[in-house]
């Protein structure tokens, strides 16, 4: 699973609701890029892109089980889930690859974000000395 994430954080870019029209054009375009080769080689599983954190919402368990919920926005946020790829690759190097690339994902004037994307791999089962 590929994790993109953003940082409020030690980015170099400003906020995506200060970018141009063109901006996110391009940015939403590269991700479209994205998923079309990841369709043609094979390797897309599933890929969504996520609402922000003033749009989530934290659920913990209360009394007898029923739902708490806690809506955003998290002021203490300083990173947040962007969206994410299940891949299918044949490698763990693949991956690794994969994320290197949708990491240079354009912002501002058409530079790289160069943001953080997480690896991991998903567990189909219990390791066999459990």
């Amino acid at each position: 699973m590929l994790l993109m994430q953003f940082s409020a954080a030690g980015t170099d870019f400003p906020p995506i609701h200060t970018w141009t029209p063109e901006e996110i054009s391009a940015h939403i375009a590269f991700m479209g890029e994205v998923n079309a080769k990841l369709i043609a080689d094979g390797e897309l599983v599933d890929g969504q892109g996520l609402a922000g954190p003033a749009q989530a919402k934290i659920v913990r368990a209360g009394a007898g089980g029923e739902p708490v919920v806690t809506e955003g926005p998290f002021a203490e946020t300083k990173e947040f889930l962007a969206g994410y790829w299940i891949v299918d690759v044949e490698s763990p190097e693949r991956a690794v690859a994969l994320a290197g690339w949708i990491s240079t994902a354009p912002g501002p004037g058409g530079a790289p974000l160069n943001m953080p994307v997480e690896v991991h791999p998903v567990m189909s089962a219990p390791p066999q000395d459990m």
